[in-house]
């Protein structure tokens, strides 16, 4: 399912559906498809993160880093109407799936991208994202090496990760990548990271 998911062009046959996004403050329903992450219903650690975060900047560049269909991203989008949300996710499927869903929802200032086709300069006030834990460290690790390092000097990501599948080693190994970070919460079998950018060497 990892590689499945994570691939950029899915080759599973297509079976679309809908699923609810039921928030206390966003309630969407969302077009899913086969060959994407969580096709039958909004992922529990994204329901954690969801639930949990503060709100985001009322303004600025804000990152959903693999979108997927696209529930963060509309929920960022939704809590912050006057920013600009990125939602970035190297699945084609997905991506698809994420603009038709953001329009369906009125979000008029969403950009789901491919992760190349986010422009160098933008920089982020905040990322929100449920990682793929599952494709690996060195895949995890080299896509936080790329993005969190985008944040801007005051900006914070917030991670979801399952307790079991290594939630506190990876809270220790961006602690010695110089990101320093704390866990907001533990609910439901899932740790919610705040990560900070690096300080100013």
């Amino acid at each position: 399912m990892g590689e499945h998911y994570f691939s950029s062009e899915p080759t599973a046959a297509s079976a679309p559906r809908r699923v609810r996004l039921a928030l206390r403050d966003v309630q969407v329903g969302l077009a899913t498809d086969s060959g994407v992450f969580s096709p039958t219903a909004v992922d529990a650690g994204t329901l954690v993160l969801l639930e949990t975060v503060p709100p985001p900047p009322s303004t600025g560049d804000l990152l959903d880093l693999g979108c997927g269909y696209g529930p963060i991203t509309i929920t960022l989008a939704r809590r912050a109407p006057d920013a600009t949300v990125w939602g970035v996710d190297v699945n084609e499927r997905a991506r698809e799936l994420a603009r038709t869903n953001a329009a369906s929802a009125g979000c008029a200032g969403v950009r789901i991208e491919a992760p190349d086709d986010v422009p160098d300069t933008v920089r982020f006030a905040t990322i929100w994202s449920n990682p793929p834990i599952k494709v690996g460290k060195g895949v995890l690790h080299g896509m936080l090496r790329q993005w969190l390092p985008r944040l801007t000097a005051d900006g914070v990501a917030y991670l979801v990760v399952q307790r079991h599948l290594g939630a506190d080693s990876l809270h220790r190994w961006l602690d010695t990548e110089g990101f320093p970070t704390e866990r907001l919460a533990s609910r439901k079998g899932y740790r919610i990271l705040t990560v900070r950018a690096k300080e100013a060497s």
